[in-house]
């Protein structure tokens, strides 16, 4: 049985004093509510890691970054190397995120030399995978899953990583726009991608790997999602930013394990 994940990306948000107390009220919250069912990660911008791995130190609740060079070191200014995440105190990394395709203009490629330099130095990569509202309304997003996931996670590893990998699936149509993507859209999705994985990896791959729902997960649908049985967990953007909301979405995926 897959252990289910809350991944919260707390983007561009929070300076380092309110990344640490959000983080402690979390580590309260999992610890006080005995939200023991569920895998927790935090990710908070770069300057904040530090802070909020001291914050959650000795609790359940893991660290994550948003982002990582594919290149080890060297003149990239800006950039931030797997083993500073590391050495930071972050064990996983989000990779691909829609915001990165589509804002910064990354592409499967670097998608996938990223993903294949984070699982080398240490960290369990977090890939995102996703489709716009214009694919969605011409009906190819399987089209875009599958071509993402061979160039994005396949062009990454030619077998499965000893650290393994997991995935995100993001409708970005279903992100901030007022549309919304059903439980029933998300797992024909996330059923579709396992497939994939089983041919490309083969069946152990598919069956071990989480694959996260990122479509605008709130308190109030987070349990209906959790119930389809191929969707892992999620990866939750604004609701991360508040403790409570955020302690009820992993409410719904640790009761989701506790009935499977």
């Amino acid at each position: 049985m897959r252990r289910a994940l809350v991944a919260g990306n707390w983007k561009m948000n929070k300076t380092i004093e309110e990344a640490r107390t959000l983080a402690r009220e979390v580590a309260e919250g999992v610890a006080g509510d005995g939200l023991s069912q569920a895998d927790v990660l935090l990710g908070p911008p770069y300057l904040a890691l530090a802070a909020v791995v001291e914050a959650v130190s000795g609790s359940a609740v893991g660290v994550a970054g948003q982002n990582c060079s594919h290149q080890a070191d060297g003149a990239y200014t800006g950039e931030v190397s797997v083993s500073m995440l590391r050495d930071a105190g972050a064990t996983h990394v989000i990779l691909g995120h829609s915001e990165r395709r589509e804002l910064m203009g990354e592409g499967d490629g670097l998608v996938a030399r990223k993903s294949k330099a984070a699982s080398a130095g240490g960290l369990t990569p977090i890939i995102c995978l996703g489709e716009p509202f214009t694919t969605r309304r011409a009906g190819t997003t399987l089209a875009r899953i599958a071509h993402q996931v061979e160039h994005s996670i396949q062009g990454a590893f030619g077998s499965p990583p000893p650290g393994g990998f997991i995935v995100a699936y993001e409708p970005v149509w279903a992100i901030g726009t007022g549309l919304t993507a059903t439980p029933e859209q998300a797992q024909e999705t996330h059923a579709f991608i396992r497939e994939r994985l089983e041919a490309i990896f083969g069946l152990e791959c598919a069956q071990e790997t989480r694959i996260l729902y990122g479509g605008s997960v709130k308190p109030d649908n987070a349990a209906d999602l959790f119930a389809q049985p191929d969707i892992d967990g999620g990866l939750i953007g604004g609701a991360s930013l508040n403790s409570a909301d955020f302690l009820e979405i992993i409410r719904a995926a640790q009761m989701d394990s506790a009935s499977t």
